[in-house]
């Protein structure tokens, strides 16, 4: 076999192993419509998991089945040259080519671990910009303005749960219609038509149907939350607002579980009523993370060829697990494990590189930052700020290596930048600041709610995000809330309890003490009233229990990502 016919087998090779993995993506990814028709929520959530996982394991798979076949071929970098030209003729014609040459990379990066990234082996500059956005009529339904918005309404629900009831479909509508009306979207001539999307978009106890109205003023959002009780489906909301669904589809949020055959038409349809919505974002939000990470990079070479600003550390205090750097006018924060862990941490590398992993499983709720983690990371040398890159030497020298010009980190993650709240807690005045705290506290509730502790709850290690949204982003401490052993102080009763230099009771490793939560959550006094008298319990270690006994008995929480006064049935738990 010539080297040429080796070149055109693993390329092969590789679309057979990328074929195998897209299969058992888009079954686990259908399988969301009978769970959710079922109310199956535990399951969903577990095969969403699965579905992340997926995609590490059929790399693996396809990496080592070319070892067996070509190992002495797929080991020398320059034979890569010709199999990549080979399979992107293959790929060329394909609806889903930027997510093949994702795959490619991810099973040369998985063969040549270490080898930073070379435009001559890999596809660095292509994706998304290149994909052929024709044809968007394949991923949406086009309807021209109904004239009577009750019927279509109706027709149109029920076109897409043929086999389930609504609790109250007549006054759903109604909503709808008043909230349409509310934000004069119905006025006569004004609307050019509606285009819905043909697939649902799964997740948690929430299905959403997305579309957009087609108006003389431009694209303008129509989404529809429903929800599935016990006695059947509802409408929850109407939302027509740019902001509200870039919340809905925030990297803050777990990945939908939504059938996109053609992935980029499906991405182009959300930007368009999302304008400035981060693409990596959004091909995160449909299940598509590692090409998500992959536009990220793109994006971040974009920024390095506009400006020529310096990265520096991040704003805010210093972490001791973590060393945080950044761009000023870039939207990402890049994070690197510090060699050692500054006192009074204790942890090492493996156990925070498990936190994180942990994280991307979770249902972050909204509350928690995504991350996306590279191995060997090539940066310029020359755009970091001397100040950075003592730091950087002093903090995590085990991770640096230096190629001709550029700075390699072995390990690194990437996460959305966000305000730190103690900044915010230290500067803003008393007004934003009190809404800042109780979010805080909220994120708290709703992350507990969620079966998870976030360990440290200092203010430094929560951020607000540009929507003004409190969240979580320091993962080194977290832990499922079921592994916490929350207990009430034992009350002192000797002089030499009293006055012990340290705890005179028995303390465990899982053990928390809610009541000491008081003396560092909130420290600016002109705020710390109105904190306690709304989320007081957080001090309370019989409220922590209760919530524990909630997850144990099988409670799920669906958390909503759109503000209440959005919902049609506020008072509805869900």
């Amino acid at each position: 076999m010539t080297d040429i016919q080796k070149a055109q087998r693993i390329a092969d090779i590789l679309l057979e192993h990328y074929e195998a993995y897209q299969r058992r993506f888009e079954t686990i990814t259908l399988h969301a419509e009978q769970r959710y028709a079922q109310r199956e929520w535990r399951q969903m959530y577990l095969e969403s998991v699965q579905r992340l996982e997926l995609y590490k394991t059929a790399v693996q798979g396809a990496a080592t089945a070319l070892m067996d076949v070509f190992p002495a071929v797929i080991q020398q970098p320059f034979y890569w040259e010709e199999i990549k030209a080979n399979y992107e003729q293959r790929i060329a014609a394909r609806m889903d080519m930027e997510i093949c040459q994702t795959w490619f990379n991810s099973v040369f990066r998985k063969l040549f671990q270490g080898q930073s990234l070379h435009a001559n082996f890999l596809f660095v500059h292509s994706g998304f910009k290149d994909c052929r956005i024709a044809g968007e009529e394949s991923v949406y339904t086009t309807y021209p303005p109904p004239t009577d918005w009750s019927a279509f309404l109706k027709e149109l629900l029920a076109s897409y749960f043929p086999d389930l009831s609504f609790m109250h479909l007549d006054m759903d509508i109604a909503h709808i219609i008043s909230k349409l009306k509310e934000q004069q979207l119905l006025l006569p001539h004004f609307l050019d038509g509606l285009q819905v999307h043909k697939t649902l978009f799964y997740r948690n106890k929430a299905v959403y149907i997305i579309g957009r109205f087609l108006s003389k003023e431009g694209t303008i959002p129509f989404v529809l939350p429903i929800i599935h009780d016990k006695k059947g489906l509802y409408v929850d909301a109407c939302i027509v607002d740019s902001d509200y669904l870039r919340i809905i589809f925030s990297y803050t949020r777990a990945y939908f579980l939504v059938h996109t055959p053609i992935p980029s038409l499906t991405v182009a349809f959300l930007l368009s009523i999302m304008p400035g919505k981060d693409l990596a974002e959004v091909y995160n939000s449909i299940g598509y993370p590692k090409h998500g990470k992959t536009e990220q990079y793109r994006l971040l070479l974009d920024e390095l060829s506009y400006s020529e600003e310096q990265f520096v550390e991040a704003p805010g205090i210093r972490g001791l697990v973590m060393t945080v750097f950044t761009l000023p006018s870039y939207n990402m924060v890049f994070k690197a494990i510090r060699d050692a862990a500054e006192p009074p941490k204790e942890t090492s590398r493996a156990i925070v590189e498990h936190k994180y992993r942990m994280v991307k499983k979770l249902d972050r709720v909204g509350r928690m930052a995504d991350t996306h983690e590279y191995a060997y990371f090539s940066l310029p040398k020359h755009r970091f700020a001397p100040e950075l890159l003592e730091e950087l030497q002093n903090t995590i020298p085990s991770q640096l290596q230096t190629e001709g010009n550029n700075l390699i980190f072995k390990h690194l993650y990437t996460e959305r930048k966000s305000t730190p709240l103690n900044i915010i807690l230290e500067e803003a005045c008393m007004e934003d600041a009190l809404i800042a705290a109780l979010d805080y506290g909220q994120a708290i509730k709703e992350m507990a709610a969620a079966n998870i502790f976030p360990g440290d709850m200092l203010t430094k290690n929560f951020g607000v995000t540009r929507h003004g949204r409190c969240i979580f982003y320091d993962y080194d401490e977290i832990v499922l809330l079921t592994q916490c052993n929350f207990r009430d102080k034992p009350k002192a009763e000797t002089y030499e309890q009293i006055y012990a230099p340290k705890p005179w009771y028995d303390i465990g490793p899982d053990d928390i003490f809610p009541e000491e939560f008081r003396f560092f959550m909130i420290g600016r006094e002109d705020i710390r009233e109105e904190f306690d008298r709304r989320h007081g319990e957080l001090y309370q270690a019989s409220w922590w229990r209760n919530m524990q006994e909630k997850i144990k008995n099988g409670e799920f929480l669906h958390t909503f990502p759109y503000p209440n006064e959005e919902r049609f049935y506020a008072d509805r738990v869900v």
